[in-house]
């Protein structure tokens, strides 16, 4: 290898070995995740006839069935006047990112099988450049869900600001879950079927169709918290309150779901990144 061509070559190796020492690794290698990301991206697209639109049949399709169900038949109806529909669609949204980032992570390292096998890069890359085509749905349901709030004449307040800070939480709820989910698949195959059954269950128990204090009312008092500790409930409940000025998100209730996501997400990361070492062994 002449002078020029080693000045141009970037050699990628193993960090230190530390927890913290993987997650600097990952912050180097930042343009290698920008490059798995844009190609999850372009395989996601490429040769579909509606492209992106899938991203809205799905929460739309869930939103009719819920306001059919929920709100005409059972007569459900949203807290504060907010119509049903948007009521909906906005829990929605952070539950299709939840649900896509999860999905896409816990099959990420199963997916990158001949990838991981053949040359060393920081293992976490995987599971977390598999978010970008979450992010990237999420971008083009939010756009709908603007325009129906601008139809029902809703006009977004000031706690837009903090809709960021939510959407952080849901993509730290899906990696955290996925990181598990990702490590236990690389082993036993079949833990990619249990991955549905538990979003169908998950979702029920998630105030989407529903206000989470309805639950919370038939909680003997003083156990409301245990509904809390779904780190879903308070960023469903989050994203309502910032979108629509939602009044129901108490403070206890996202200090303990974001309590249970941060715990999740580091116990998650330590147990992927125990698991990483037998990777190419198993895949």
């Amino acid at each position: 290898m002449s002078d020029e061509q080693r000045a141009l070559t970037k050699i990628i190796s193993p960090g230190r070995g530390s927890f913290w020492g993987e997650l600097l690794e990952c912050w180097r290698n930042r343009e290698f995740l920008g490059f798995l990301a844009w190609r999850d991206v372009k395989v996601r697209y490429s040769q579909t006839v509606l492209g992106m639109a899938w991203a809205v049949i799905q929460p739309l399709t869930h939103m009719v069935i819920f306001t059919m169900i929920f709100n005409k038949v059972a007569g459900l109806q949203s807290p504060e006047g907010i119509p049903y529909p948007v009521y909906t669609f906005a829990a929605l949204l952070p539950w299709q990112l939840f649900t896509t980032a999860l999905t896409r992570s816990s099959e990420s390292v199963v997916a990158e099988a001949r990838l991981l096998t053949k040359v060393y890069f920081p293992r976490l890359l995987v599971p977390f450049s598999a978010m970008s085509v979450g992010l990237i749905d999420f971008c083009v349901s939010f756009v709908i869900l603007l325009l129906m709030m601008v139809g029902y004449g809703i006009t977004p307040s000031w706690t837009i600001v903090f809709l960021p800070l939510f959407v952080l939480l849901t993509l730290m709820t899906a990696l955290a879950v996925g990181l598990f989910l990702a490590a236990m698949n690389a082993k036993y195959r079949d833990f990619r079927h249990v991955v549905p059954f538990m979003i169908s269950i998950w979702m029920f128990i998630t105030p989407v169709a529903y206000p989470a204090s309805a639950i919370i009312r038939k909680i003997p008092a003083g156990w409301g918290w245990i509904y809390n500790l779904n780190p879903m409930t308070g960023v469903v409940e989050g994203f309502r309150w910032a979108l629509v000025g939602q009044t129901g998100l108490a403070p206890g209730m996202l200090a303990v779901s974001s309590a249970a996501v941060v715990v999740v997400f580091i116990l998650g990361l330590m147990y992927f990144r125990r698991m990483e070492r037998s990777f190419a062994d198993v895949l």
